[in-house]
């Protein structure tokens, strides 16, 4: 068996898994409300799962967004705690970049929450720049309500090939 971590498409049936432990993975904040079931099965070509000798080390779930279509999202990304710190964010992330890419999209969004600096500091990391709002918290861009009544969000941009 080995060793190396694998990237696969999602499928429904990783969904029951995810969704058992997606909020530990958050040190006990209510996520699973933000994942239902519909992003399993009806975005399998732009969602992945990195895997090692069968234990799920980590998930990204994205699109193409119909709207742009030079653009794709990013709406949900977890790692498993035990493999934190081992590139699985940074290679499912570079995997949808070329999903991306191959798909004719150039510009990729997502959003992270304010109290997530980890979240912050991981996406400035690998390339994104924050989206410009009139309301700053702590020097950093916030939109107010951006996912409903105090679901205030920061917004982030990749421009891919830059």
């Amino acid at each position: 068996m080995s060793d190396e971590i694998r990237i696969r498409r999602l499928a429904p049936s990783d969904y029951p898994p995810v969704i058992v432990v997606l909020n530990d993975w958050w040190g006990g904040r209510l996520m699973a409300d933000m994942l239902p079931k519909l992003f399993f099965v009806h975005f399998q070509e732009t969602s992945f799962a990195a895997e090692q000798n069968g234990v799920l080390a980590g998930f990204l779930v994205g699109f193409f967004s119909q709207t742009y279509p030079d653009q794709s999202y990013i709406h949900f990304v977890g790692v498993n705690p035990a493999f934190r710190e081992q590139g699985v964010g940074r290679r499912l992330y570079e995997h949808f970049f070329a999903s991306s890419l191959k798909g004719g999209r150039k510009v990729v969004r997502c959003v992270t929450s304010p109290v997530n600096r980890t979240s912050l500091a991981f996406h400035m990391q690998m390339g994104f720049v924050m989206e410009p709002s009139d309301t700053l918290v702590d020097g950093i861009p916030v939109h107010p309500d951006y996912d409903g009544s105090g679901g205030d969000r920061i917004l982030l941009v990749k421009h891919l090939g830059d």
